[in-house]
């Protein structure tokens, strides 16, 4: 079984050697057909060929983000990713570590970090109150969960 290696940078934009690649149909399918192996590795099998996938702490990155909703109070996020792919944030999963923004994707099987861009998109929406960050959706508070914070 023939093998390549990929790699995802910061911006989520993916790298064969050396070389970015950016059709957008062959990076939605990385996207979607992406499984997680035990060891934590990422993998997409095509057509009896395995493409491997490395980044710093995951592959799916958040590059940008579109407010759904009348404008100064969006009710929802649509989290765009390379490829345009695209997805609806659930706000129950937004969680900061080590002061990066994530949330899960897939169904939950995947973590999802927020580029800097998506970043600055989301920054009016994203307050600090007593019970800690949050994100405001149609005028509800979404906290974001700190791991290890009390």
């Amino acid at each position: 079984m023939r093998e390549y290696r990929y790699t995802v940078d910061r911006e989520g934009r993916v790298f064969h050697d050396g070389s970015e690649i950016v059709d957008p149909a062959t990076l939605r399918f990385f996207l979607l057909a992406m499984t997680a192996t035990p060891e934590g590795r990422h993998l997409v099998v095509c057509q009896g060929e395995r493409n491997w996938f490395e980044s710093a702490d995951t592959p799916f990155v958040v590059q940008r983000v579109a407010l759904l909703g009348p404008p100064g109070g969006p009710e929802a996020i649509e989290l765009r990713f390379a490829g345009d792919y695209r997805e609806r944030l659930d706000p129950a999963t937004l969680e900061s570590r080590a002061g990066a923004l994530s949330c899960r994707v897939r169904r939950g099987a995947f973590r999802a970090r927020f580029g800097r861009i998506a970043v600055q998109q989301l920054a009016p929406l994203l307050v600090e109150g007593p019970d800690g960050p949050a994100l405001v959706l149609g005028g509800v508070r979404h906290p974001i969960r700190v791991p290890g914070a009390f």
